[in-house]
């Protein structure tokens, strides 16, 4: 299986310089490519695919020396990084969503850049960079399986981070239980499993929103350029990524908790895209994660043998888990009450229990199927 493992960094200022002006010369090559593209569709309308621009990368280096200092696997993957956002751009459009066109890159704005098969050397907790120099890393765990991109990473707050991504890594896998659970997720309270648990919503942004609008509205009085719009856009950067690491905890936890006591996990469905298109309940939607809940709980059961079901989320709230009969219900009642067989519980363990009932009779029915055929 295919993982990615982070690590927190440290490097010298000789390093950082060096690497500064590499990702400088990422980021104008990036540029020059973006410009290339615009200016062929506009004067001759031709399209320019990311191999015609990778092909030119050897006369570009002769064109402009500046260029030969970093290496050739990190330029082309530079122009199959912006190849890679066309396709979106063109995906997008296809599909009727909003296109967001590919923009060109400020110095804020690009913050990595990525190494393939050569030009670095991993030796013990010491990454070296040939041209650049040496990165220390905080190794939490060690690395597994091959490693076949090395990328380095700045962050907003000034943070140094290096992303292994690793073919070929063993599965881990945990012993079976015997036991299934239907997780519904929601606002009010995360999520409530089919065994009557319920994880509270922890509202990260909710709780730090106060603080980061004071810092906001701060940096938005300072003049641009100046120190002081510096130290406080740090600041306000500082902010965001202490809710995102709250955030990340939060979720691995609550994924490790489910991954380790279930053998199959059968949540819903959703198209969290359109359901964030409700402007009432988008902020409450974006802070609660589902889909970085649900991401997680795919690759560690992918690592750990288990099995992650997606259930169609028609109904799962408004049908009575005990009679099956309809019960059409607003999204402010929060208990159900069935007037059929007097069944009375959370609405939320109610389509919990919906969900992992249609989850096994689908993968019954499936089953039978693929008996028959």
């Amino acid at each position: 299986m295919k993982k990615t493992f982070l690590y927190r960094a440290r490097l010298s200022r000789e390093t950082e310089k060096s690497y500064l002006a590499w990702l400088e010369t990422c980021r104008q090559l990036y540029n020059l490519a973006l410009e290339q593209r615009v200016i062929a569709w506009k004067e001759y309308r031709k399209n320019i695919s990311g191999y015609d621009q990778v092909v030119q990368l050897p006369s570009l280096k002769k064109a402009f020396p500046e260029f030969k200092v970093v290496g050739s696997q990190c330029l082309q993957d530079v122009v199959e990084r912006l190849d890679r956002a066309f396709n979106a751009f063109f995906r997008r459009v296809k599909k009727g969503e909003k296109p967001g066109y590919p923009r060109f890159k400020s110095y804020l704005r690009y913050k990595s850049f990525t190494l393939k098969q050569a030009g670095w050397r991993l030796n013990g907790r010491h990454l070296y960079i040939n041209h650049i120099g040496r990165f220390k890393l905080f190794l939490s765990c060690p690395i597994e399986g091959d490693i076949k991109t090395v990328t380095i990473i700045r962050k907003s707050t000034g943070k140094w981070f290096v992303s292994f991504s690793c073919d070929d890594v063993p599965e881990k896998k945990l012993s079976p239980t015997g036991k299934d659970i239907g997780i519904d997720v929601g606002i009010k309270a995360f999520c409530v499993d089919s065994d009557g648990n319920k994880v509270d919503n922890p509202r990260f942004l909710k709780k730090s929103l106060k603080l980061l609008k004071r810092r906001q509205r701060s940096l938005s009085r300072k003049k641009k350029g100046s120190a002081r719009r510096h130290k406080a856009r740090y600041l306000v950067a500082r902010t965001h990524e202490k809710i995102a690491n709250q955030r990340k905890d939060f979720l691995h936890k609550t994924a490790n908790q489910y991954i380790k006591h279930y053998d199959k996990i059968f949540i819903e469905d959703l198209q969290i895209k359109n359901m964030v298109r409700n402007h009432h309940l988008a902020k409450s939607i974006s802070d609660a994660s589902w889909g970085m809940f649900f991401n997680l709980l795919a690759y560690k059961a992918e690592e750990a043998g288990r099995e992650l079901v997606r259930v169609l989320p028609n109904n799962t709230s408004q049908i009575c888990s005990g009679c099956g009969e309809k019960v059409p219900k607003s999204l402010s009642i929060r208990i159900h009450k069935c007037p059929f067989c007097g069944l009375v519980l959370d609405r939320d363990e109610n389509a919990a229990i919906n969900i992992i009932a249609l989850g096994q009779r689908v993968q019954a029915l499936t089953s039978a199927l693929a008996n028959v055929a």
